[in-house]
C-alpha cells in the first residue's frame, strides 16, 4: 500500500498535469476560432471555382489539357495531411489508417517503390511512414507552425510537376475535414486528373450553355491552376481547424480525467491518513493500559 507521502506527491503531480491540459485546451480553443473563420471564408470561393470548372470541363476536347488526361493507374500519388504535434486524440491515427486501407484497395503492392508516391504534410505522418520504409516523394514537417498560402503552392507544384512528367498517374488527397468542434470526417478525394462530375444515375451532366469571353479554352487554362492551388489551400485549412478541434476535445477530456483521478487519490489519501491516526491511537491506548497493569 502506498505511503501518505507517495499519495500526496501523486496528487500534486496530477494537479500540475491538470493545469497543463487546461492551458492547452484554452490555447486550442483560441486557435480553433481563427482556423474555423478561415475555413468558413474559403469554402464559398472553393465551391464557386469548382462549379465553374465543372461547367467548363464537358466542353473541353479530349487531350487538349494535360491535367485532365486519365491514364491507366500504375503509379499512385497520395497527399496525406496530418498534424505537426500530438495530444489531439485519434486525429492522426484515423488519417494513417485511412491511408493504409486506401493503398491496400487501390494499390495492393505498396512496397514497390514505383507504385506509390507519398506527399506528407505534417510531422506525425512523416515520422510514421518514414520509419516504416514506405516510398516518400516529399515530406513537409513543421508545416502548420506558420501556415501560409505560399507553402500550399509549393506542395501543389510538386504534385502537379510529377503528374505532368508522367511519374504518377493519379493523385488522391487524404485529410480530416472540419465538421464541428467535436467532429472531423476523413475525406479521400481525387486531386488529379480533373474529371467531370456525374449525376447519381452515372450519366454526364449537361450544363446550360453560356457565352464566355474569353473563350472556354482560355478560361479553363487560367482556371485549372488556380483551382488546384486553392483546393489544396482549403484542405490545409480544413485539417488545421480539425486538428485544433480534436486537441481541444482531447485536452478537455484529459482535464476531466485528471479531476476524477485527483478525487480518487484524495479519498485514498484520507483513508490512509485515517488508518494511520487510528493505529497511533491504538498504540497510545495499548501503551497506557500496559503501564496501568504494571503499576
Amino acid at each position: 500500500m502506498p505511503t501518505l507521502r507517495e499519495v500526496r506527491n501523486r496528487i500534486s503531480g496530477v494537479k500540475k498535469t491538470q493545469k497543463i491540459t487546461k492551458a492547452m485546451k484554452m490555447v486550442a480553443a483560441a486557435k480553433l476560432r481563427r482556423a474555423q473563420l478561415a475555413v468558413l471564408a474559403a469554402r464559398p470561393y472553393a465551391r464557386g471555382m469548382k462549379a465553374l470548372l465543372q461547367h467548363l470541363l464537358p466542353m473541353v476536347e479530349p487531350g487538349s489539357e494535360p491535367l485532365l488526361e486519365a491514364r491507366p493507374l500504375q503509379r499512385l500519388g497520395l497527399v496525406v495531411v496530418t498534424s505537426d504535434r500530438g495530444m489531439c486524440g485519434a486525429f492522426n491515427a484515423n488519417v494513417i489508417r485511412a491511408v493504409q486501407a486506401h493503398m491496400a484497395v487501390v494499390m495492393p503492392d505498396v512496397h514497390t517503390p514505383s507504385s506509390v508516391h507519398l506527399f506528407l504534410v505534417g510531422k506525425k505522418g512523416a515520422d510514421y511512414f518514414t520509419k516504416r520504409g514506405l516510398p516518400v516523394a516529399a515530406s513537409h514537417p513543421g508545416f502548420f507552425d506558420q501556415l501560409t498560402f505560399g507553402e500550399a503552392l509549393e506542395v501543389a507544384r510538386e504534385v502537379i510537376g510529377l503528374f505532368l512528367r508522367g511519374d504518377i498517374d493519379r493523385v488522391d488527397l487524404i485529410y480530416n475535414e472540419f465538421k464541428s468542434v467535436s467532429q472531423q470526417r476523413i475525406v479521400i478525394e481525387q486531386y488529379l486528373p480533373l474529371v467531370p462530375e456525374v449525376s447519381p444515375s452515372e450519366t454526364p451532366v449537361h450544363p446550360a450553355h453560356y457565352i464566355y469571353e474569353p473563350s472556354e479554352k482560355e478560361l479553363l487554362t487560367a482556371l485549372i491552376p488556380k483551382y488546384l492551388n486553392f483546393s489544396l489551400w482549403r484542405i490545409l485549412l480544413e485539417s488545421n481547424a480539425s486538428e485544433q478541434g480534436a486537441r481541444m476535445v482531447a485536452m478537455e477530456n484529459a482535464t476531466e480525467n485528471a479531476r476524477e483521478l485527483i478525487e480518487t487519490l484524495q479519498l485514498q489519501y484520507n483513508k490512509a491518513r485515517q488508518a494511520a491516526i487510528t493505529k497511533e491511537l491504538l498504540e497510545v491506548v495499548s501503551g497506557a493500559e500496559a503501564q496501568a497493569g504494571a503499576g
